[in-house]
């Protein structure tokens, strides 16, 4: 249980993967007490394991058999006691396992139900499986992702999961949490991954009913057509990443780079475009990734080095602002945003599934937590 601003509020996960794990870390981070219910078979058939899931760090796990009837009372009753409930389920699995909204909310009428899915709760494809790329395929927005005349580029699944769903999972359950203040109702966020890939996508739409982007890849201002917003190569088979946009940016970014009294092409001269990527792409193999940073950092050329997850960790703007500060014995990306007068915090610790089921169902004052491990209601691991 953190100090954050979310410290207070209660948060009930069934363990899934992906997006789910992570908004409930999230919500961990900013100091919610998340409680991880977890399988009990994960305990009996040993395979709970703490590992490297940092998305499963700063909660609490509880194991429990849902298909027995004490187990499923056992969740009910942690309803009872909480703000918000996260799944992650294909729509109509809680409502078969007994804990589905309408039960919830039966035992605790201002619950916020936070629902995860990559479709949707409903439509033609909310009950089929799909994973990230799929989600953000029919979005739209990995048709835009690309150089031109090569295909689509698959951003992981950072896009998809993680932005288009758990941070929409989040926004949508702390919104309901202060509508139930001024309510005394919950109600069920439905967050589908679709959705908020789409969202996401609002700024670009809106240069293409403007007629300012078009509806391919690799031709427009951001996504690598324009040469003063892209990635080239060094010397040393390095990158920097360039994103000039701006007149004034522009202008340092060629004095810098050595061209300022050179006979370029304008800026926004689209047809002059491969002359000055031809250009650029040759200046910047005269050079190191590592002299081109000297160069560049601190600049307001908007031109940075490309680094490696290993490599971002130690860079000196990350180790001033401790972006990724060492937890639980490794290097973990901090907790964000950050607060003025409550901050945020995690102990970096993956759970293990069952590790606290006795002491959670104690301090939610489960006067029969023995008799429920005895039936084997709960686990422990």
């Amino acid at each position: 249980m953190g100090n954050g601003p979310l410290a207070g509020v209660r948060v009930i996960e069934l363990a899934g993967i992906g997006p789910g794990p992570f908004a409930a870390m999230l919500l961990a981070d900013l100091g919610a007490d998340v409680i991880r219910v977890d399988r009990a078979s994960a305990v009996r058939d040993g395979a709970a394991s703490g590992g490297t899931d940092f998305t499963n760090r700063g909660k609490r796990s509880i194991a429990v058999d849902l298909k027995h009837d004490l187990g499923r009372d056992v969740v009910l009753r942690l309803v009872e006691k909480s703000d918000v409930l996260l799944e992650g389920f294909r729509p109509g699995v809680t409502e078969r396992l007994g804990v589905g909204p309408d039960a919830c909310l039966v035992r605790n009428p201002r619950l916020v139900y936070g629902r995860m899915t990559g479709w949707g709760q409903d439509g033609p494809l909310a009950h089929t499986a799909g994973h990230d790329v799929a989600y953000i395929a029919i979005s739209g927005a990995l048709h835009a992702i690309g150089r031109a005349g090569g295909p689509p580029q698959v951003p992981m699944n950072l896009l998809g999961d993680f932005a288009g769903g758990s941070m929409y999972l989040v926004v949508g359950v702390l919104s309901a949490l202060l509508e139930a203040k001024l309510s005394g109702r919950g109600q069920v966020v439905d967050a589908a991954i679709v959705d908020g890939a789409a969202h996401l996508s609002t700024f670009i739409h809106g240069f293409l009913a403007g007629g300012l982007w078009e509806d391919r890849r690799g031709v427009n201002m951001l996504d690598t057509g324009a040469p003063w917003y892209d990635v080239y190569e060094t010397a040393d088979g390095g990158h920097m990443a360039v994103g000039a946009i701006e007149p004034q940016f522009y202008a340092e970014f060629l004095r810098l780079v050595g061209l300022a009294g050179e006979d370029l092409p304008a800026q926004h001269d689209r047809d002059g475009w491969p002359v000055l990527r031809d250009r650029f792409a040759a200046v910047f193999r005269t050079r190191t990734r590592d002299e081109w940073t000297e160069v560049f950092v601190p600049s307001d050329a908007c031109v940075a080095p490309v680094l490696s997850m290993t490599e971002a960790a130690e860079h000196p703007y990350n180790t001033a602002r401790d972006v990724f500060p060492e937890l639980a014995g490794h290097r973990q990306p901090a907790p964000a945003p950050r607060f003025s007068r409550t901050p945020a915090g995690t102990d970096g610790v993956p759970v293990l599934p069952g590790g606290q089921t006795r002491a959670v169902l104690e301090d939610l004052g489960f006067e029969d937590a023995e008799t429920l491990l005895k039936e084997g209601a709960v686990a422990q691991s």
